[in-house]
């Protein structure tokens, strides 16, 4: 059964981009049952197009018009985006770019079609796509990535999707050099799960270069598992922190890099579940342009002293305060009355797994994971 996804496709030519496991490819054959299929992983169609990108070309104008092209795992053969560019401006076209890395394109001075696709990205599921078959303890155990969702035995294909990963995307992809060093990496950076760069100990606990450690993360990035978020200058009297955060895509990763099966352990509880409403933020960003962009705050000279999220809109602001405990205590609030003189803030939230929703005499709202979801998918952020 193919569930929803809130993801809506655009009109014309898009590039669709995210990791892999995250339904892109089935997703795209239900929405386009007619459409023509370039299947990169096709060893026959890989190698012929690797040799001969033109024939693209005289395949694609022997189509009726008007109908799609996909090509899948287009960061394979980025020199094809030089005949797509070509088709669009002769014939317009449209085509789905659909892909796992940005890495190769970038690296391949492709400049994403001069903006005449635009850039599109599929994430792993939030709960408004599982509705009633959405439960948090499992999402923070294992995962919400589609492919390990719809397994039968969810830890196996957990194990599996990161040995797939190291071999399609890393070693026959070359993106490193050194793979016993970037294997030694991997459950280092998942340790930084949620927590501030710090290239420096990384570099020291892999046993690799610090420029080195620059690279990994980048390919972790590029590869779509891994996204930073900067920190805020909010300027409010205080010296604030710049280092960015890290914060992997799903939280079944991060347990599986770490190679943790067991029940969850109470130390990475509160991590798995900030780094679970992180994701579902970015979604709805992604998805729906909830909202422009959002940061992370803290004042450098307070160490206890944080806002996990700051959602920016134009000029305004929601702050957002995630926390694991499932009793309100008032000190969870310390970070947003520590932020509440930011010019523009419209909303300060303090997110728990479960529990009745509530309001401070200060007038922050404290309310449970389901509830923030379900603002999230009403689109209701109160802008």
């Amino acid at each position: 059964m193919i569930l929803p996804r809130i993801f809506r496709a655009p009109e014309q030519t898009f590039f669709l981009l995210g990791p892999r496991g995250t339904g892109k490819s089935t997703w795209l054959r239900a929405l386009f049952p007619q459409a023509n299929w370039v299947n990169l992983l096709d060893g026959d169609v890989y190698q012929r197009l690797l040799t001969q990108p033109a024939s693209l070309a005289s395949e694609v104008r022997a189509l009726p018009a008007g109908e799609w092209v996909v090509i899948d795992e287009v960061q394979r053969v980025p020199q094809l985006l030089n005949e797509v560019h070509r088709l669009i401006e002769e014939s317009r076209r449209r085509f789905v770019l659909c892909g796992s890395s940005a890495r190769k394109l970038r690296r391949a001075g492709v400049n994403l079609l001069a903006g005449r696709a635009l850039l599109r990205a599929m994430h792993p599921f939030v709960p408004a796509e599982l509705g009633d078959r959405f439960d948090l303890e499992d999402a923070l155990r294992h995962g919400l990535l589609p492919v390990v969702w719809a397994s039968t035995d969810r830890l196996e294909t957990l194990r599996a999707y990161t040995q797939l990963y190291l071999k399609e995307e890393i070693q026959a992809e070359a993106l490193v050099r050194n793979l016993p060093g970037f294997v030694r990496f991997l459950p280092i950076a998942a340790l930084f799960h949620g927590q501030q760069i710090n290239v420096t100990n990384i570099a020291r606990e892999a046993g690799v270069a610090r420029t080195t450690v620059h690279g990994y993360l980048e390919i972790l990035e590029d590869t779509l598992l891994c996204f930073s978020l900067s920190a805020y200058e909010a300027k409010l009297r205080v010296r604030e922190r710049k280092l960015p955060k890290l914060y992997w895509c799903d939280p079944g990763l991060v347990r599986a890099v770490k190679r943790s099966e067991g029940p969850l352990l109470p130390e990475e509880r509160g991590v798995l579940f900030e780094g679970l409403v992180a994701q579902t933020l970015r979604a709805y960003r992604d998805y729906q342009g909830l909202f422009d962009e959002f940061f992370y705050w803290a004042p450098a000279a307070a160490t206890e002293t944080e806002v996990d999220f700051l959602l920016r809109r134009g000029s305004e602001f929601v702050a957002v305060e995630v926390k694991s405990g499932t009793t309100f205590t008032e000190t969870w609030c310390k970070g947003l009355r520590a932020i509440d003189g930011l010019k523009g803030l419209r909303r300060r939230i303090v997110v728990m797994p479960v529990g009745p929703r509530r309001w401070t005499e200060d007038g922050i709202e404290v309310m449970s994971f389901g509830d923030f979801a379900g603002m999230l998918a009403a689109g209701d952020l109160g802008w």
